[in-house]
C-alpha cells in the first residue's frame, strides 16, 4: 500500500515553506519526491505556506489546503519570531491547490471563510463525514471578541470545495488549543490535538459523534506527560499501515530548526490509543515538518515515480 506525505521544511529560507512531496511503498521507509524540491511555490499572500494537508476527492481529483504564513518573513536580524502577533494578525487566508492527477497543479487560490474577526486560519485538515456526505475543514483560530487571546478549534462544511458553509465552533477548552486531526476507525471518532497549556502536550479524545462531545483519554494523556520535553511535539496525524498496526506522527520542534521533524509512535491496532514511540522502525530522508499521509494507488505511486525519470 504505498503513501505519499505532503509537508514544509522547516528553515531559515522561504523555500522550506511551501509543498513537498515524500513517497513511500510501506509506509516506513521514505523517499522524497522532485529530488527534495517543492512541489509548489506560494505566489500569493505571505508568500509561503505551513501545515499541508492534501485530500484525495472521493468524486476524483485531489486538494492542497495549507496555512497561509511564512515565518520567515517574520523574523527579526536574530532569527525571533513574535508568535503573539502571528495569532493576532496572520494567515486570514487558507491556501488551496487543485489536481487531477497529483501532478499537474493549477495556481494557488486563497480562500476567505468570511470572517473578519478571526485573527489567523491555522493547520487546516479536511475529515470526509460519510454520514452527511461532504468534506469537514477545520483549524484553530483566534477571535476578536477575546482579544485574540484563546486559540480553539473552528470547521465549515464543503461538498466541492468552492463553496463552504460558514464557520463554527468545533472544539473548545478552558486552555488554548490547536493542531486537530480527527479520523475515524468503526464507529469511534478520534480527535488528537494540542495542548498550548495546562498541560502543553497532545491530547487524545474520543466521539460516537462527529460533532461531541469528545472524552478525554486519559491513558493517552499519561503516556505524554511521561515524554521528555512533552510540549515539544505537535502536529498530530495518523495512518493505518500496511502491517495493521496504527500510526501516530507527532511534529518535534525542541531542537534546532534542521533537525525538526516527525517522531513516529505505534499502537498494535486501529484504534487502540496505546501508543508507544518507534524511530527505529522508520528512516525519513529529512524532516518532515507539519503535514500528512494520505494512502495512495500503485498506479498513482507509479505514476509519480515514472514522472521522474523523464
Amino acid at each position: 500500500m504505498p503513501y505519499l506525505f505532503s509537508h514544509f521544511k522547516e528553515k531559515l529560507t522561504p523555500d522550506g515553506e511551501q509543498v513537498y512531496f515524500a513517497l513511500s511503498r510501506d509506509g516506513y521507509h521514505w523517499e522524497p519526491f522532485h529530488g527534495g524540491a517543492p512541489v509548489l511555490t506560494c505566489t500569493k499572500g505571505a508568500g509561503g505556506c505551513r501545515d499541508i494537508t492534501l485530500v484525495k476527492l472521493r468524486e476524483g481529483g485531489y486538494v492542497i489546503l495549507a496555512t497561509d504564513l511564512c515565518i520567515v518573513h517574520r523574523m527579526d536580524e536574530r532569527h525571533n519570531v513574535d508568535w503573539k502577533d502571528c495569532n493576532h494578525n496572520g494567515s486570514k487566508y487558507l491556501s488551496l491547490w487543485r489536481s487531477d492527477d497529483l501532478l499537474h497543479w493549477g495556481e494557488q487560490e486563497l480562500v476567505f471563510f468570511g470572517r473578519e474577526d478571526f485573527g489567523c486560519l491555522w493547520a487546516p485538515e479536511v475529515f470526509y463525514d460519510d454520514l452527511r456526505d461532504e468534506y469537514l475543514i477545520h483549524w484553530g483560530s483566534t477571535v476578536a471578541e477575546d482579544g485574540f487571546n484563546h486559540m480553539a478549534i473552528y470547521c465549515c462544511a464543503t461538498k466541492d470545495f468552492r463553496h463552504f458553509s460558514a464557520p463554527k465552533l468545533f472544539f473548545s477548552k478552558k486552555n488554548e488549543i490547536l493542531d486537530s486531526h480527527l479520523t475515524k476507525i468503526g464507529d469511534t471518532y478520534h480527535l488528537f490535538y494540542k495542548n498550548a497549556s495546562d498541560p502543553a502536550m497532545n491530547m487524545h479524545a474520543t466521539a460516537k459523534d462527529l460533532y461531541g462531545p469528545y472524552e478525554n483519554d486519559a491513558a493517552f494523556e499519561a503516556y505524554m506527560a511521561s515524554l521528555g520535553n512533552a510540549g515539544a511535539y505537535e502536529a498530530p496525524t495518523t495512518m493505518l499501515l500496511p502491517d495493521g498496526r496504527w500510526c501516530l506522527l507527532l511534529d518535534f520542534f525542541g531542537c534546532e530548526k534542521e533537525k525538526m521533524g516527525y517522531v513516529p509512535f505505534l499502537s498494535p491496532a486501529p484504534g487502540n490509543a496505546d501508543f508507544r514511540m518507534d524511530r527505529a522502525a522508520f528512516s525519513f530522508p529529512y524532516g518532515f515538518k507539519h503535514g500528512g499521509v494520505t494512502e495512495i494507488t500503485r498506479e498513482e505511486y507509479d505514476r509519480l515515480r515514472d514522472s521522474e525519470r523523464g
